[in-house]
């Protein structure tokens, strides 16, 4: 997994809106990647919903805000219209972004194990390098984690 003082890996994802995003496009720029493991469930649903009713605070403090999952553009784009969320989330269905960051883990949940997204939170200041790590995400107190670190 990416660590603190980790340079912000290179990728090209698809968003929502069936646009290319770059990580290039970050360049000078304080940025929040935040991973989570699916569209429309209760625990994403309520981090995304958080993250976005704190949008501006987090704009203030000069955060651009990038969610991930490996949920397909469509679920995406339904996602981002039901919540109305305000930030781009990446659709990355094959899993190359989730894997340079290394999020793509054994889980276990009620008895079985499985390999998943760890939901993940990373933040990285104007130069790219990564200054704070969230595995510990309130999915309803999200932002204040982010505003806090």
């Amino acid at each position: 997994m990416l660590k603190v003082g980790d340079q912000l890996p290179e990728f090209k994802g698809i968003n929502q809106n069936g646009e290319t995003i770059d990580s290039k496009n970050f360049n000078g720029k304080k940025l929040v990647v935040f991973f989570y493991p699916k569209a429309n469930t209760p625990g994403c649903t309520a981090e995304a919903c958080n993250l976005r009713d704190h949008y501006s605070e987090l704009q203030d403090q000069g955060f651009q805000l990038l969610g991930i999952s490996a949920d397909p553009v469509k679920s995406q784009k339904n996602f981002s219209i039901k919540y109305e969320l305000p930030f781009d989330i990446i659709a990355d269905e094959n899993r190359d972004i989730i894997e340079k960051f290394g999020i793509w883990q054994l889980k276990k949940f009620m008895g079985r194990e499985f390999m998943g997204i760890v939901r993940t939170t990373f933040l990285f200041d104007e130069n790219g390098t990564c200054t704070q790590i969230i595995d510990k995400v309130k999915t309803k107190d999200h932002a204040a984690q982010i505003l806090e670190g």
